[in-house]
């Protein structure tokens, strides 16, 4: 058992707890947390006076470990540009355990992430919510599938239309979008009357959205295309969630009346293309105040996974109420991600993925000091070469 003792323990769900313990068991589940919680003979023992303890920080859209740092980008396997429906790819398959992010994000407290395939094609695939530390990629799923890959706008317009191929414009993005819904449709009604029609991994991927066991998460930076987004959602009853969502505050009661997450950013990017002229570190802050349940993320690679907490601290300082910031790196994206349940908070019953800080992670100058998943020290920063 690991018992962490002495930190200021903020536990997201039920505030802060300033000289609390939190006791992981061997099962690497959270068994007590509080002020005076009894520590067991033979307890390992961490102390963290002076320090404060986070639930690991999540990421709720990254491609880390499938566009690898240091690599070609000809070695990334995050879009399979040969079809613009790819609803059966699944990035299990092509994740890198040896990414070298890996390290960075459990150095910087990010414990686990939503890998995402990219956004070249209009339904991209299969991504799962990932812990970030592990030799297999198996010992690292977390939930898998968790969300299907959809894109609208300026991603698959570019691929397609370089191809002379539909999609070339947004009338055909959402043109080949609500055809693969409809061709889904009509193959599960295959499927029932002939139960020995072939099999067709991409319908299979979209039947996934359709009977709801994983949303559908959809690519979309502009008004625009968050309304076309959530409009196609609609029409086929679909769970959704809007990725990016950089003109999401234009639309926020659009986003209520829907109960739309929004997994928001990257904002620490400069205005590369046109849809993110309206990018800003007001926007999270913006949802969050009007009810929208949001999270910040980094889009990695576009920014590093490390800096997803530098992002929070600057929806801060650009008008987010902190309890919000800290809530769309935990429990927020904990929830859009389903494992809800398992992360997000420090409390009993949830994993023992926790991260101690030598400060306020959201002040400059603070560090991880350790990080801890599943009771294990996979990060101590006075081993650090």
């Amino acid at each position: 058992m690991l018992a962490i003792t002495k930190g200021r323990i903020e536990t997201v769900s039920h505030g802060s707890i300033p000289n609390g313990t939190i006791l992981i068991g061997d099962d690497g589940k959270i068994k007590e947390v509080g002020s005076n919680v009894t520590i067991p003979a033979g307890c390992e023992v961490i102390d963290a006076a002076g320090q404060y303890v986070f639930p690991g920080f999540i990421d709720s859209h990254s491609h880390i470990g499938i566009f690898p740092d240091g690599e070609a980008q000809g070695s990334a396997d995050g879009n399979e540009l040969t079809n613009p429906i790819t609803s059966g790819v699944r990035i299990i398959d092509a994740f890198n355990t040896v990414d070298v992010a890996l390290k960075d994000a459990i150095r910087g407290g990010i414990t686990a992430a939503w890998v995402t395939p990219g956004s070249g094609n209009v339904i991209g695939g299969q991504g799962s919510t990932l812990r970030l530390w592990g030799e297999h990629i198996d010992d690292m799923i977390l939930k898998s599938p968790s969300g299907m890959k959809g894109a609208m706008g300026e991603n698959p317009k570019r691929v397609y239309g370089n191809k002379n191929k539909m999609p070339s414009t947004r009338l055909g993005v959402a043109k080949v979008m609500r055809q693969a819904f409809f061709d889904a449709q009509e193959y599960a009604r295959k499927m029932e009357k002939d139960p020995d029609t072939k099999r067709d991994l991409d319908m299979d991927g979209l039947l996934l959205v359709l009977n709801r066991e994983i949303p559908f998460r959809t690519h979309a930076h502009t008004a625009d295309d968050i309304l076309t987004a959530m409009r196609i959602a609609r029409e086929f009853g679909v769970d959704h969630i809007i990725e990016h969502g950089t003109e999401a505050y234009k639309v926020v009661d659009e986003l209520l009346r829907n109960n739309i997450p929004v997994s928001c950013g990257p904002a620490l990017v400069a205005r590369v293309k046109v849809e993110v002229r309206g990018r800003s570190f007001k926007t999270p802050g913006i949802l969050a105040r009007n009810g929208v349940k949001v999270s910040i993320i980094t889009d990695h690679p576009v920014v590093p996974e490390q800096y997803l907490v530098v992002s929070a601290a600057l929806a801060v300082r650009e008008g987010m109420e902190e309890q919000d910031a800290i809530r769309a790196i935990t429990q927020n994206p904990a929830d859009i991600c389903g494992v809800g349940d398992r992360l997000g908070s420090i409390d009993p019953g949830k994993d023992g993925d926790v991260v101690i800080w030598d400060g306020h992670p959201f002040e400059y100058k603070s560090k991880v000091a350790k990080t801890i998943i599943l009771g294990k020290v996979v990060y101590d920063a006075s081993q650090d070469a």
